[in-house]
């Protein structure tokens, strides 16, 4: 006979990840969930890094009989529950349990969707769903991917009804779903997924289970980079580490050994913010130097050391045009950016 904890968790895990839009598409998904679904849900919604998770679980409750609650570190699983990750940190899944982990960025967010669907595939197998909603740019399509190639299941929204199709776009070119589906069949879909019998939970392949836990283990070593995939010419944006490009069927991503990860277009967009940011520094500093030597000739003309003067005036306009140039590459980086 088994023990009430036993009867308590759950045969599938649907792991759900949005971005832009994400809170109304999340509504509608959550009110169709019926009780008695052998199932529980985890949400990784990117939204502010503070005081969102609170908010966000007190909107989806009104429209679920459902508990909803913030995901805890070592926390039971329990079916028919709904969790949410907690703002700035990431949200794991072990087999009956969470983790709640506080590592470095991965995509640029924390909580990452990638994070989450990654440690599902590992901790589910073909018992894990992954949903991916509205939202912009890519994080969500490595960790379908993971899920994808542990024998679980592939949701996407339609993208021709999400707010911001880019998320669910971005699955599709690179994975074949199970379900590209609007909204409004979610639900039923789910339901159908979970009444299912269990089938045999396959083996997981070993660079899916190795990722997952260097995620789990918050950093990990060079060495084990290393022989899991090959450096790259790229500085890490966040630490200024090394890199190692993860390639897996048409999706490419960048890791370094501190544990940020971008895919492509996530690492354009970091370089560019750093990028500006370098640029206003070396603008600010190059003011400030210019309105030094304007002080320092006026004072040394005032003494009347006119030559000495003379130099300090002649480096300050020089100065000038420097400024100038670079003002000009700045706003040209910033209307290029992707």
């Amino acid at each position: 006979m088994k023990s009430e904890s036993a009867n308590s968790q759950p045969a599938f895990v649907v792991v759900v990840g949005s971005s832009a839009g994400g809170l109304t598409a999340l509504t509608e998904l959550i009110s169709q969930l019926k009780e008695g679904m052998n199932a529980a849900i985890f949400i990784v919604m990117h939204l502010s890094r503070k005081g969102i998770g609170d908010f966000l679980v007190h909107r989806l409750q009104q429209y679920t009989s459902l508990p909803c609650a913030i995901g805890t570190n070592d926390q039971p699983i329990k079916k028919g529950h709904v969790y949410i990750a907690p703002p700035n940190q990431h949200l794991l899944l072990k087999e009956n349990r969470m983790i709640i982990g506080k590592g470095p960025e991965e995509n640029r967010w924390r909580p990452s969707i990638d994070v989450l669907f990654r440690s599902a595939a590992v901790a589910y197998g073909n018992h894990a769903i992954g949903i991916i909603l509205t939202g912009l740019l890519d994080d969500g399509t490595a960790g379908m991917w993971a899920i994808k190639n542990c024998g679980g299941t592939c949701v996407v929204q339609d993208p021709n009804e999400a707010e911001y199709p880019e998320m669910p776009l971005s699955v599709l070119s690179h994975i074949e779903a199970d379900y590209c589906i609007s909204l409004s069949e979610m639900g039923f879909t789910l339901q159908e997924l979970t009444k299912n019998g269990l089938a045999k939970k396959i083996e997981i392949p070993e660079h899916i289970a190795k990722e997952a836990m260097i995620a789990e283990k918050t950093a990990t070593g060079i060495d084990v980079l290393n022989g899991f995939a090959p450096q790259t010419v790229y500085a890490c944006p966040d630490c200024g580490g090394a890199m190692w490009t993860l390639a897996q069927e048409g999706i490419t991503r960048y890791r370094c050994h501190i544990g940020h990860a971008y895919t492509e277009n996530d690492l354009l967009l970091k370089q560019a913010s750093n990028l500006e940011s370098t640029l206003w520094v070396a603008l600010r500093m190059m003011e400030d130097r210019k309105n030094l030597l304007n002080k320092l000739a006026n004072s040394t003309e005032n003494r009347g050391a006119t030559s000495l003067a003379s130099v300090h005036k002649e480096k300050a306009t020089a100065l000038r045009e420097h400024i100038d140039k670079l003002k000009e590459i700045l706003f040209s980086t910033q209307e290029n950016n992707p």
